[in-house]
């Protein structure tokens, strides 16, 4: 598995098993075979396509898009929205999203201890 402790300046995309512990001052988008455990920051919008999994323990100040065949799991903070448009998005108790919490599409699962935002 793949760790970056640091700071990535710009935009990256994660194909492997990869953890980031640091931050990133850009957006990330996971595709297919990636898998990504975010305990650290992204500064910037957060894209899921499919075949991509995620599971965000530290913060994404943007949005969190999930397209169709993703698969994410809140457990941090989200600053905007987070927006399934077909994959599955389970958010946990313990997470926050400032925005809203939209499905478009696909399946949608909200803990019923969450205290945040739905729609």
């Amino acid at each position: 598995m793949r760790e970056e402790r640091g700071q990535v300046s710009g935009d990256i995309v994660v194909y492997e098993p990869f953890t980031i512990w640091g931050s990133v001052g850009g957006n990330v988008k996971v595709i297919e075979r990636g898998k990504l455990y975010l305990r650290g920051s992204v500064y910037g919008d957060l894209l899921v396509e499919w075949g991509g999994r995620v599971h965000i323990y530290g913060n994404v100040t943007g949005n969190l898009l999930v397209e169709r065949g993703a698969k994410v799991i809140v457990s941090g903070i989200i600053g905007g929205d987070a927006v399934n448009d077909g994959g599955r998005l389970f958010v946990d108790a313990t997470a926050t999203v400032n925005g809203k919490i939209k499905t478009r599409s696909g399946d949608t699962t909200v803990d019923p201890k969450y205290k945040g935002k739905e729609t």
